[in-house]
């Protein structure tokens, strides 16, 4: 007695194929961009490097990304559902990977490429404590200068300095809490200063801040800057600290 044999699937493998390969490309991109920065901020490869990974990494996901949507293409014409499942979930994946580094380049083109930001741009609080710690490191000690002060004057024309009445006792003791509850490293006091360093997680990258107060008829006169050791643009994030810290400082 005779069988009936069911003919093979029209397409064979390759759907599975084109599925796996978008599925491991998709991984050592994935690996690539999530070790970029802790390896740099371990010191274990040079700045250069992990920005070199991060643009590997983005590299390899595009291709997860074109070999997903083959396999949805293919998978759905040959009616193989699991490939065609699977070439979906690469596509939407890659479309989170690469969602953070396209709103960075974004951001990177709305604000002005500079790294260092002041309430002051006439007179700025000057890193004395922490001069050692920045003459180490690429980016200047002293405040960039005029060409500086204007482009940040036009994108961030909200920055300026903040009066409080107050006495300056008070005010010194809640910029440190404020400081504190904000995880920065106090580098140091005087009697109207205080500097610390900001550490961002991923990266690590050190951004140095000087908090100047002066008594005035009116009250305690805050001034602050924000400054970046390393890069010419700092993305905006010296401006949001700076702002940021001012607002929670006049609540107190």
């Amino acid at each position: 007695m005779l069988t009936k044999t069911n003919p093979p699937r029209r397409g064979g493998k390759w759907p599975a194929i084109i599925a796996w390969l978008g599925v491991i490309l998709l991984i050592t991109a994935g690996v690539l961009m999530a070790v970029a920065g802790p390896a740099y901020r371990a010191e274990l490869i040079e700045l250069g490097t992990s920005f070199t990974w991060l643009r590997q990494g983005a590299q390899l996901a595009a291709g997860a990304a074109v070999l997903g949507l083959i396999t949805l293409v293919l998978a759905l014409v040959l009616r193989r559902w699991r490939p065609a499942l699977v070439g979906a979930l690469v596509c939407i994946v890659v479309g989170a990977m690469i969602a953070m580094p396209m709103q960075m380049k974004q951001r990177a083109q709305s604000v002005p490429p500079i790294h260092d930001i002041t309430t002051d741009t006439n007179n700025p609080p000057a890193f004395i404590l922490l001069a050692a710690a920045r003459e180490e490191a690429p980016n200047a000690v002293d405040y960039p200068g005029a060409e500086t002060a204007r482009q940040q004057q036009a994108a961030y024309p909200q920055l300026k300095a903040m009066t409080l009445s107050m006495p300056m006792a008070s005010v010194m003791e809640a910029a440190r809490s404020i400081i504190q509850a904000r995880g920065w490293e106090i580098a140091g006091t005087t009697a109207n200063t205080i500097e610390a360093t900001a550490t961002t997680r991923w990266f690590g990258f050190k951004d140095d801040v000087v908090i100047r107060m002066a008594e005035t008829e009116t009250g305690v006169q805050v001034d602050m800057r924000s400054a970046s050791r390393v890069g010419k643009s700092d993305l905006g994030a010296n401006a949001e600290r700076v702002q940021a810290f001012l607002e929670d400082l006049a609540k107190r």
